[in-house]
């Protein structure tokens, strides 16, 4: 007679599977992606439009553009605005009544001048310093004036270690900071200084470093 008070035997348990998310660096359409955006001003952008740099490759994809978070303008900004108003304070102030008129009038041109100056400087050196991951290499481009430059880059494949690091309540308010890339290339290091969303950048990095391995 068998005995009815045995159990059925159990299948084992099925071991769920862990999906790790990728970035996909060739999709349909960059369309409605995260951080795309058709903003040439633009701080973060993933898979940027018309954008190409000095030596880049035939076949090289550009995945990651950035540049330093735009609150990092504060300070030039503040001063620009600060010396575009001091002229009007002459009129309670005249330190230029020395001066005969025209001369007073020279001296205000060109004091607006060099405002002028320090907004394009300013302008610039946000705009032209910018931070690039290709699907082979990441690059930083550091722009200090018209006639010097600086571009740093590395492999993706020399890449060990990446760190990120917001060490102020302004940089934690506003979600940006540095990221500094550890390389086994001649260049030790490679920084992306003031970046927004920096842990999100170094997810894209991760990512290619994966699918590069």
């Amino acid at each position: 007679m068998p005995d009815i008070y045995i159990n059925p035997p159990k299948d084992p348990p099925k071991k769920k599977k862990v999906h790790h998310q990728h970035i996909d660096i060739n999709p349909a359409t960059p369309e409605g992606l995260p951080g795309h955006n058709h903003n040439p001003l633009t701080a973060f952008c993933y898979l940027p439009h018309g954008v190409d740099f000095v030596n880049q490759e035939p076949d090289e994809k550009i995945i990651f553009l950035s540049r330093r978070h735009i609150i990092t303008n504060f300070g030039w900004v503040a001063l620009s605005l600060l010396m575009i108003l001091a002229p009007a304070l002459l009129q309670y102030f005249p330190l230029l009544d020395f001066l005969p008129l025209r001369f007073q009038t020279v001296a205000i041109l060109v004091w607006y001048l060099l405002v002028m100056a320090i907004v394009i400087q300013g302008f610039l050196s946000w705009f032209f310093s910018i931070n690039i991951i290709t699907d082979r290499r990441v690059i930083d481009v550091d722009f200090e004036n018209l006639i010097y430059r600086k571009i740093t880059d590395a492999k993706i494949g020399n890449i060990e270690d990446a760190t990120v690091q917001m060490g102020s309540v302004i940089r934690t308010i506003f979600d940006y900071g540095d990221l500094i890339i550890q390389t086994a290339a001649e260049i030790p290091e490679v920084t992306f200084n003031a970046v927004p969303h920096p842990d999100r950048i170094n997810k894209i990095l991760s990512d290619l470093r994966m699918d590069y391995r």
